[in-house]
């Protein structure tokens, strides 16, 4: 049954993010309807962008992208150019203001390595504790991802909900796959049952705004072999790693035009197994790869592009609630 109502606000601000992204209408159009909302009410959402003129420059011209795109090949060859530039740094003892300095306000990722010494809370949450302390709980799921090669687009068709307990015993009676997860649009963490997770959480207080963690705080949980496809977030990101181990692997954003950026945050290639004949540009990129452990905590700059697998039965937390701005604006557009 199609849908009639925009009312869900997630989908209004993802129309207008990948309006300003500058996906073709036609495409935003076809991903709705597939999430079940009626083409029509679609449309009426997806039209008045398509009357916005270009964006203009101070001099009211039209931007050169050619120029924008030499430049960004030029930080990418200094890049390559850089000895070691393949290794992510692994930094202890950082306090927040050399954070902000060195890696937040200059885009560039790092592992902060002592940042969760509290070890007895972290080490609490184990599947055997979700299901103990919020067992009874609702929680939302993506569930047939394997039959969906654009599980990430159509999160809602796949959106499924069931109690925490069943969620473990899913988690534990498989071995490696990528059909479910609970993702960090589940919501979890802003119901007053899954909120009491956080409590006595001391975490990154020179860096992280804990006044604002509700709504800001995610919550990934899933078995070995989850995978989030590459993309880049909109702002920064902190990924703390609680259980398991994931492996991440980054490019820089100013290689967003060898990456084929097809629709809203996402690449059409696939990080792992890249088909350079349809995708001949990603030859060139420059890969970070990093092993996140439990302990450790990622910082995600924003507009990085990055691919995510789960190496084990995974729980992972990310923040956006930094002590700075973390907002920014995307125009419309191709480089």
């Amino acid at each position: 049954m199609a849908i009639n109502s925009f009312t869900p606000s997630p989908w209004i601000n993802w129309i207008a993010e990948n309006q300003a992204l500058g996906v073709p209408p036609a495409e935003i159009a076809d991903i709705l309807a597939a999430n079940g909302f009626d083409p029509m009410t679609a449309w009426e959402q997806i039209a008045p962008a398509t009357q916005t003129p270009p964006m203009l420059d101070n001099a009211g011209s039209v931007p050169h992208p050619e120029k924008l795109r030499s430049l960004m090949n030029i930080y990418s060859r200094l890049l390559q150019q850089c000895r070691g530039s393949e290794t992510l740094n692994r930094a202890s003892g950082l306090t927040g203001e050399q954070f902000f300095r060195w890696y937040y306000s200059v885009n560039r990722p790092v592992v902060l390595l002592d940042r969760m010494t509290n070890s007895s809370f972290w080490q609490r949450w184990t599947p055997e504790y979700l299901r103990v302390h919020c067992g009874n709980e609702p929680v939302e799921v993506m569930m047939g991802r394997g039959s969906d090669p654009d599980y990430e687009l159509n999160c809602e068709r796949l959106r499924t909900i069931m109690s925490m307990d069943q969620y473990v015993d899913l988690v534990q009676s498989v071995g490696m796959t990528n059909d479910f997860y609970m993702v960090a649009n589940n919501r979890s963490l802003e119901t007053s049952r899954l909120r009491v997770l956080l409590d006595g959480i001391d975490f990154c207080e020179d860096i992280l705004d804990s006044g604002h963690a509700v709504g800001k705080t995610f919550f990934w949980f899933g078995p070995a072999g989850t995978i989030t496809p590459l993309h880049h977030d909109t702002m920064n990101i902190l990924l703390a790693q609680v259980r398991g181990r994931k492996l991440v692997t980054l490019i820089p954003s100013f290689e967003t035009h060898l990456v084929y950026n097809h629709v809203g945050v996402y690449s059409q290639v696939d990080c792992e197994s890249p088909d350079y004949e349809r995708y001949p540009l990603f030859r060139d990129v420059s890969r970070m790869e990093v092993l996140l452990e439990p302990g450790e905590v990622l910082f995600i700059p924003v507009g990085w592009w990055h691919h995510v697998r789960s190496l084990d039965v995974s729980v992972s937390l990310s923040f956006t609630n930094f002590l700075v701005p973390n907002e920014y604006p995307w125009e419309a557009g191709t480089i």
